[in-house]
């Protein structure tokens, strides 16, 4: 399981969200990923990828949704198989809060579209506009979500999590949608079909005339980290880089609470 390989980076991205990892006695245990069964092709393709015996069984039940819900669930025991994923970052039992990127190299595009494929929506709002959104429970998690994005597209989010459940809602809309759907739904790439489809569908829209767009925001550069972190000092550093001190203040804040990547150098 390279994730340098984008199908296997899409499939750890999608275990971390969606899949259960159980350690029984022994060398007992199995990893399982329940998903509705219209998606069951996302499944079938793990099984192709993954070189160890494994079974894919459906199951129709009542839940809050429906009366009605059939889903398909993908069995894998091997203990090799297990160890492997475990390694990489999946953990055993209950992991919403604990899970966190890859350490190593991976192909960050393709864990992301994972994450969302299995935690996150995409489509149109009720007011008609494109979206994308992610949910989770891991601050890990939920803040490369928000960096990577930020490269994508510009836009900057803050992490705070809902005070109903307690997870983070990661929203993005208009313009910031469609260039982050485009990105990470490109043709050929392993996902879910009704979102691929949806990604697609959010091309479509125009900002309607009139309606006025928020300017984009100046993003920071690792030079500019650099001397903020080097003054200390949200006037001086206001001065020297053309910014305002409320943004000086926040960005320190940020980068000293590890909400924005240090320079590379610090």
């Amino acid at each position: 399981m390279d994730l340098s390989v984008p199908d296997y980076a899409y499939m750890f991205g999608f275990l971390q969200a969606d899949g259960h990892l159980e350690k029984g006695t022994g060398r007992k245990g199995r990893l399982t990923v329940e998903i509705s069964a219209r998606d069951s092709h996302v499944l079938h393709e793990f099984q192709r990828l993954t070189p160890y015996y494994s079974n894919i069984t459906e199951r129709t039940r009542a839940t809050n949704f429906a009366e009605v819900h059939t889903s398909a669930i993908w069995t894998l025991c091997a203990l090799e198989a297990r160890t492997r994923i475990n390694e990489l970052g999946l953990p055993y039992g209950r992991k919403s809060r604990t899970i966190a990127p890859p350490r190593g190299t991976f192909s960050a595009r393709d864990y992301v579209r994972g994450i969302i494929d299995a935690d996150g929506s995409v489509g149109i709002t009720e007011a008609g506009f494109p979206f994308v959104a992610v949910t989770t429970a891991s601050t890990a998690v939920g803040l490369y979500v928000c960096l990577y994005t930020q490269q994508v597209t510009g836009a900057e989010r803050a992490l705070n999590r809902n005070a109903r459940d307690g997870v983070y809602n990661i929203l993005y809309t208009k313009e910031n949608a469609q260039r982050l759907a485009a990105h990470l739904y490109y043709p050929g790439s392993l996902c879910l079909a009704r979102k691929q489809a949806a990604a697609s569908a959010l091309s479509e829209w125009v900002r309607p005339a009139g309606m006025r767009s928020a300017p984009r925001r100046r993003r920071w550069t690792e030079q500019e980290d650099r001397i903020l972190l080097r003054l200390n000092n949200d006037a001086e550093a206001a001065a020297e880089l053309g910014r305002t001190e409320k943004s000086c203040c926040i960005r320190l804040w940020r980068l000293r609470n590890g909400r924005a990547r240090m320079p590379a150098d610090q």
